[in-house]
């Protein structure tokens, strides 16, 4: 009765512990611009085929083969979850094996096979990151916590099969050793021969905190990664389902107008402007995660910090400062930031009052992370958006980024002016006329 009531307060704190979180991050993703609704008739089977099926991971087969093995096994271990909760929470052991019949020893029979697999690929990974030193997963934005971070649910992966292998290891020798106080489960496809050859020399005392342990370290280890992750960019095995169903598919490497600019061109060539569009805009361009709009912050969020946008940005190839994956990361620690000045009233409004969120001030903005170098050697080509396994468009954020630089501050390189003076004069960046195709008239 003490565990039940020990579980069921540690259940209500992990819970309410994360929901406070969870609401800090979605509080966030609200402090940038709304998105106009619109019908997205490919959301659903972009969810379906790219977030759930991961069918863009599948470029590079090998670590894609791998990383399924971890998304399928903590996808499947979730039936042994809701066992252990529900045994938590009531006393009991193995309840479902009473109630779903041959079903049982099935799943715990896959859960064990995709268990060894997804051991396989997180020693794998491990290697991949720290002794192999794979390029896009040493460059330097990943120093730090985020080469801890990494590591940290790696090793939590390990600590999670462990405690599945024990517990099931434990019991299995209990079942053998002691046939007539417990009863038969069926037959585990590993832990029925190896749980014995383990465990079946130890006493019953030993069985029972052996497959105490197990059952606990797996318990800690979900609860801690519940508590932990929204500070993680594993964040994405929640968020890659919105984010993908979210995303409109638009020809490749459309740029959106600005629609101040956009109204004000219609009006001096007598075509009707668009029903809505913003009576004042005191920026063109972004500078900070206000002017961004919330699909932008979304994204910053479920970046998986994979670098596959910067593997393939040929900016950075070149060896530019450009990172596409850096500006994802750089976008998510400023709205970090400002959400832990939020929380701390540490802040003072444009007007000088303190504590008004709505034109909020710290004297930092986007700017303060990124260098104008990165966002003006970007070529705008597209590959990073093509390369992304869930979807992110850095480049929509770079480009009001450098629209903000040059529209709203007038700079830029001094390479620059001279395509700015021949687009104001003659409408194209080559010092031309306006007029140059005249001749054709003539013939």
């Amino acid at each position: 009765m003490i565990s039940q009531i020990l579980f069921s307060l540690l259940l209500v704190f992990v819970f309410s512990k994360a929901y406070k979180s969870y609401s800090k991050i979605y509080r966030n993703i609200n402090l940038g611009r709304p998105v106009k609704p619109f019908k997205n008739k490919d959301g659903l089977r972009n969810m379906v085929l790219i977030a759930f099926g991961q069918q863009k991971m599948f470029k590079r087969p090998i670590p894609a083969v791998l990383h399924l093995f971890i998304y399928v096994a903590f996808v499947i271990t979730q039936f042994d979850l809701m066992e252990q909760i529900i045994d938590g929470l009531t006393g009991s052991h193995r309840v479902l094996s009473t109630w779903v019949g041959w079903f049982y020893p099935f799943m715990i029979s896959f859960i064990e096979v995709l268990s060894v697999l997804a051991f396989i690929a997180t020693i794998i990974f491990l290697a991949r990151r720290n002794l192999l030193r794979i390029p896009r997963l040493n460059s330097k934005e990943l120093k730090g916590w985020a080469k801890t971070d990494a590591n940290l649910i790696l090793l939590g992966e390990i600590l999670l099969i462990t405690g599945i292998f024990c517990l099931n290891g434990a019991d299995k020798a209990l079942e053998m050793n002691y046939p007539e106080k417990y009863h038969a489960t069926g037959f585990f496809a590993i832990n029925s021969w190896l749980g014995p050859m383990l465990f079946g020399h130890m006493p019953e005392y030993f069985l029972h905190v052996i497959s105490g342990f197990g059952w606990w370290l797996h318990i800690f280890v979900v609860f801690g990664f519940i508590l932990y992750l929204p500070t993680s960019k594993h964040l994405h095995i929640l968020l890659a389902f919105p984010n993908t169903y979210l995303t409109q598919n638009d020809p490749r490497g459309r740029m959106t107008n600005i629609e101040s600019i956009e109204a004000e061109v219609k009006g001096m060539l007598g075509l009707p402007p668009d029903p809505v569009v913003e009576e004042t805009i005191a920026d063109f361009g972004s500078h900070d995660i206000f002017q961004l709009t919330q699909k932008n912050l979304l994204e910053a969020y479920t970046c998986t910090e994979c670098g596959r946008c910067t593997s393939v940005c040929p900016a950075n190839i070149t060896g530019k400062k450009l990172s596409p994956r850096k500006i994802m990361m750089d976008v998510r620690d400023r709205m970090q930031e400002v959400g832990k000045n939020l929380d701390n009233r540490a802040f003072t409004s444009q007007s000088g009052e303190i504590d008004n969120p709505i034109s909020y001030n710290d004297g930092r903005d986007l700017f303060s992370y990124i260098d104008k170098e990165e966002i003006r050697a970007c070529t705008t080509c597209n590959a990073c958006v093509e390369s992304c396994p869930v979807l992110i468009n850095p480049l929509d954020i770079i480009l009001q980024l450098r629209r903000y630089e040059v529209l709203t501050q007038s700079s830029g390189p001094s390479d620059w002016v001279p395509m700015y003076t021949a687009l104001e004069n003659g409408g194209s960046p080559w010092q031309m006329s306006s007029e140059r195709d005249a001749w054709i008239k003539e013939i």
